[in-house]
């Protein structure tokens, strides 16, 4: 399988990894685990299929939800067929209440009409774009997943900050995004412990950050701009964060040691020192 080249970690690998990515997708898609895959796919979803027929082909869940950003979600078989139900009944809420994006994005694609799922041909094609793409992402977190959590926000804060949509309700689509959210979280140097606050007061401190960072309307996050500022930033606190633990580990190391070393329990450290005069 082709393992995707990353020369190193920070900016200096994501500006590599820019500059590579086409040449590397092309040769990850051309892999014959991922050709093999999406040859079932289409084979599949050539021909209409019974929502339960749909639900018990894993391999092709597996494939389809990776598609749409739900890799590993493929074992939720029931939940799969509620989201695929409710879906089908105009008057369900469901979908709304449980506002995640991946999860709509696969019911309206798969949506059952009369008992029957079906997908035209020019939506196979996006699928297996979407496909090689996520497949390729999850390939490269596998070397470095700060560079899979990097790709993954180029290309979904876009779907998240659409324009005309309200600041509060991108800001709350963002928290409940959470390779999205670690991204932006961590570019803006907010600590993890604020996730014990209210959504609202949450979306407040990230919407001060933002300010700060020179973004006054969270719409702007999916300017290329922003894109490529923010995943700077992030990269850049990543590689701090990486020296810190490095240097805390160091620490640590040596002064579990220092204090388990043979002969240098609080005694012999007196007579150390006493030695020395």
């Amino acid at each position: 399988m082709f393992q995707p080249i990353i020369t190193s970690s920070g900016i200096g690998g994501w500006n590599f990894l820019q500059s590579t990515y086409s040449r590397q997708l092309e040769t990850f898609s051309d892999t014959p685990a991922v050709k093999n895959d999406l040859a079932y796919m289409e084979d599949k979803l050539s021909k209409p299929m019974t929502q339960d027929e749909f639900l018990n082909d894993r391999r092709l869940l597996r494939v389809t939800m990776t598609a749409v950003g739900l890799e590993g979600e493929e074992w939720k078989r029931g939940f799969i067929d509620k989201v695929l139900t409710e879906t089908a009944d105009p008057e369900s809420s469901f979908l709304a209440r449980l506002n995640n994006r991946a999860y709509t994005d696969f019911a309206e694609l798969f949506q059952p009409r009369d008992g029957m799922v079906s997908v035209s041909r020019d939506q196979i094609q996006d699928i297996t774009t979407k496909y090689q793409r996520a497949a390729f992402e999850s390939a490269v977190g596998e070397v470095d997943n700060s560079m899979r959590l990097s790709l993954n926000y180029e290309t979904n804060i876009g779907s998240l900050a659409t324009e005309g949509t309200r600041s509060d309700t991108i800001l709350y689509r963002i928290l409940g995004d959470i390779p999205v959210r670690t991204v932006l979280g961590q570019a803006l140097n907010i600590p993890e412990s604020v996730q014990t606050l209210s959504l609202e007061r949450q979306a407040e401190i990230f919407t001060e950050r933002l300010s700060n960072a020179g973004i006054r309307n969270p719409q702007d996050l999916s300017s290329p701009e922003s894109i490529d500022k923010i995943i700077r930033r992030y990269q850049a606190m990543e590689s701090i964060n990486q020296v810190s633990q490095a240097q805390t580990s160091s620490a640590s190391i040596a002064l579990t040691l220092l204090s388990n070393a043979v002969g240098f329990g609080s005694i012999a450290n007196e007579n150390l020192f006493r030695s020395n005069f």
